[in-house]
């Protein structure tokens, strides 16, 4: 018989990131054409104030908002069980979402995706590959200045 193998337990090796790459995900978005998009869940029944107030707000700033997504998290019965939860911890977006976006991303040559929550590391190194333009979260933008 044979013993079960097991995992190697030893931690991985991880490179460091570069001190130049992390201030890439902090981008000045003045004149820069964005897409805004929203991840909500079902019980938040304002999304659309939210989403308003992003666009102004970077609007401020003198970004061109030419697109807007939302994604509604707990609007279908088997949805409002996991409304806490993202749709993917890789892109916080369901994958047909992720699409959506990035089409509307390449259809008007965007310069940044502006996501009203705030994206962890992975997901913006994740989005930022299947958009084919910087993911960066509204806090990152408002930080700049």
């Amino acid at each position: 018989m044979h013993q079960p193998r097991r995992r190697d337990r030893r931690l991985a090796r991880r490179v460091p990131p570069e001190p130049g790459r992390r201030q890439a995900s902090r981008l000045t978005v003045t004149g820069a054409d964005v897409v805004v998009v929203g991840y909500f869940s079902a019980k938040e029944r304002d999304f659309g104030t939210a989403m308003a107030s992003a666009a102004a707000e970077l609007a401020a700033r003198g970004a061109r908002v030419v697109g807007q997504i939302v994604q509604r998290r707990g609007v279908s019965d088997g949805g409002a069980r996991k409304m806490g939860l993202p749709f993917s911890s890789r892109t916080l977006l369901s994958y047909g979402k992720v699409r959506e976006v990035a089409e509307a991303c390449e259809q008007a040559d965007a310069d940044a995706a502006i996501f009203v929550v705030t994206l962890t590391e992975r997901q913006r190194r994740t989005l930022t590959t299947m958009l084919g333009c910087p993911a960066v979260s509204l806090s990152d933008v408002l930080a700049v200045d």
